[in-house]
């Protein structure tokens, strides 16, 4: 499995529309092939930042989730809205039997 981290934060005069655009995103990460599951997160330290928890079954699937043009476009749509990112951080796992 392939575990995606990472954060942004929003601009206090646009935190409404990042967080509409990141809920949009997530929504529609999550019908894609090999989406375990994507989530975003309220920071409750600092409610203008936003985390991202995403799980993928493979390398394959999320080059695919970065390459569709929704993706792109979400990114895109951060911009100027945003004051920092901690960019994406890409981790491959495996479960741990208990």
């Amino acid at each position: 499995m392939i575990l995606v981290t990472g954060s942004i934060l929003a601009r206090a005069d646009c935190f409404d529309e990042v967080l509409r655009s990141c809920i949009e995103h997530v929504e529609r990460s999550r019908q894609e092939p090999g989406c375990i599951s994507h989530d975003v997160h309220v920071d409750c330290q600092n409610p203008m930042r936003l985390f991202f928890f995403e799980q993928w079954a493979d390398e394959a699937a999320l080059r695919t989730h970065f390459a569709v043009e929704g993706s792109k476009a979400f990114v895109k749509s951060l911009k100027g809205r945003i004051v920092e990112t901690s960019g994406t951080k890409i981790y491959r796992t495996e479960e741990i039997a208990r």
